[in-house]
């Protein structure tokens, strides 16, 4: 029994040591891990950005030529 304890203890201090590895981390500083983050999204945003300013453009067109096509009917 004791040898088991003395067995977990040691995988446990051993295993656990790569955690502190990185014990003097400001979140201030970010890195590289979170420019890739926001990067990624920002990403998203921008690939949802260019078929909707496409789509907002083609129903602007779409009205104006409506329009046209009403006022040279009415002349």
């Amino acid at each position: 029994m004791k040898n088991t304890l003395r067995n977990t203890l040691i995988a446990l201090i051993t295993f656990s040591s790569s955690a502190f590895a990185a014990g003097n981390s400001s979140a201030a500083g970010g890195g590289l891990l979170l420019s890739l983050f926001i990067g990624f999204f920002a990403l998203i945003i921008v690939c949802q950005l260019v078929p909707a300013v496409l789509a907002l453009f083609g129903m602007t067109k779409a009205v104006a030529q409506g329009s046209r096509k009403t006022a040279a009917a009415k002349n």
